[in-house]
């Protein structure tokens, strides 16, 4: 039985691009007259965007099973190039969906994606963990989510959530890496050498921030979580400036002076016009075996910063999740795997607050809807 080039073309329409999350026919990687058909051998060429490109491998994988599976085939060979600046160039267009330049997508009334900043009022509490195993868990209940480490001195998110290469560029345009769960990562990590400390202020700051959700194809996301650095300083202000519909998520731990902190952090929304949809408190106590709970840090921690950032923004800001310790949360950081995508007390509690966060959609009001009368 013979190959057609119709065959080919429909196989490859099924191989996805791993960071882009679109066919590779669809972004003019390939094309019908990239095929060669001889007998039963298949050569595809693949156009990549950058010669390093970190999946190549994966690419190449996924067009040899594709193709591989039609009927006839016996050897598929891929043979990989790189585009030329007017392909790339082209190719950003088309991801840019035409919107002017330097335009922030999540900042545009007709967008649906949920900004969620994480935020504490200081460090050690946990909240990178929580950013990243909330938005494991999210993706686990089949949400699209990307997280942006905007803690830019203590960045800590790429290892959590298992980046291990750089980010892609296309003509100007940052194509996100992907880590554990398919959930796309950005952070100044991944563009300083290791160990060497960012030592910016608040204009550096802001412009990061500002090519960060700009400049980087993000795609069609449901929900982008944001990991804040502890404190009210130049970030939070700047979070506030660039995604003004941006929502915020306390944590704390159970201690009262840590709690008394994430106050301060919370009570900011007033003066940025933010909206505080609840607080987290981690490290709430240690399971023991025989069921009971020991309260290494005390307790009523997260109920007293939810009792009073209610009182003070006149809205109800609901102790959402009361996350124990465990060491497999620890451990799952550490190896870039959140403890979420497995099992544990920690990760029920994650899992109920994903699901309960999940269930909260944006509102429509103020939106257009693409829709006109119809003029009889």
């Amino acid at each position: 039985m013979s190959v057609s080039i119709d065959q080919v073309m429909a196989a490859l329409e099924t191989v996805i691009d791993p960071e882009i999350h679109r066919p590779i026919v669809d972004l003019n990687m390939t094309s019908a007259e990239q095929v060669t058909i001889d007998g039963s051998t298949v050569t595809v060429e693949v156009l990549l965007t950058t010669a390093g490109c970190p999946l190549r491998t994966t690419i190449n994988a996924d067009i040899i099973k594709a193709v591989g599976a039609i009927e006839g085939v016996e050897n598929v060979k891929v043979d990989m190039g790189v585009m030329s600046d007017e392909q790339k160039k082209a190719l950003r267009e088309k991801l840019n969906g035409g919107r002017p330049e330097r335009e922030i997508p999540f900042a545009q009334p007709n967008s649906l994606t949920r900004v969620i900043a994480v935020t504490s009022g200081k460090g050690g509490v946990g909240k990178s963990s929580m950013t990243a195993n909330l938005a494991a868990a999210m993706t686990q209940a089949g949400l699209k989510v990307g997280v942006m480490d905007a803690d830019i001195y203590g960045f800590s998110i790429p290892r959590m959530l298992g980046v291990d290469h750089d980010p892609q560029v296309i003509d100007g345009m940052i194509i996100p890496p992907v880590g554990a769960s398919g959930i796309k990562v950005m952070s100044i990590g991944m563009f300083v050498p290791d160990g060497q400390p960012v030592i910016w202020r608040g204009p550096m700051l802001h412009r990061a921030l500002q090519q960060f959700l700009a400049d980087v194809f993000w795609g069609d996301l449901d929900v982008l979580l944001i990991d804040m650095p502890p404190g009210t300083g130049d970030v939070a202000i700047s979070i506030a400036q660039l995604l003004p519909n941006s929502e915020v998520l306390v944590v704390t731990t159970p201690q009262v002076a840590a709690a008394e902190v994430a106050e301060r952090a919370g009570s900011i929304a007033s003066q940025t016009q933010q909206k505080v949809i609840g607080v987290v408190e981690n490290m709430s106590y240690l399971p023991q075996p025989d069921g009971s709970q020991l309260e290494l840090f005390g307790s009523g921690g997260g109920a007293s910063v939810s009792a009073r950032l209610t009182a003070q923004l006149g809205y109800e800001v609901p102790l959402l999740a009361q996350v124990p310790l465990d060491i497999a949360l620890r451990e799952g950081g550490d190896a870039g795997r959140p403890v979420s995508l497995d099992g544990g007390p920690a990760a029920s509690e994650l899992v109920a607050l994903a699901t309960a966060l999940g269930k909260t959609e944006r509102g429509l009001a103020g939106r257009p809807l693409g829709v006109s009368p119809i003029k009889n």
